[in-house]
């Protein structure tokens, strides 16, 4: 699967990449992101996760041609 990763996750990983996966859904896929990455952890708990450019639920079932997008909360003024 490809993922794109926005704001603050881009010191966690590259802005795009591709994941061999074998998670089953959102949470699955959270779960192996912290594997990867501990570090990502407290942000990815925060984070809204769209899959061909519609947000989903962690329970949404995933395939491995899915185009994923994973976006922090943010602030603004």
């Amino acid at each position: 699967m490809k993922i794109e990763v926005f704001a603050v996750l881009k010191d966690y990983f590259d802005k795009e990449f591709q994941l061999e996966s074998s998670a089953k859904n959102i949470t699955e896929l959270k779960q192996q992101l912290v594997l990867q990455n501990p570090e990502a952890a407290n942000v990815l708990e925060l984070c809204r996760f769209a899959v061909h450019d519609e947000f989903v639920n962690s329970d949404f079932t995933l395939n491995p041609n899915d185009n994923i997008t994973i976006i922090p909360p943010s602030s603004g003024g």
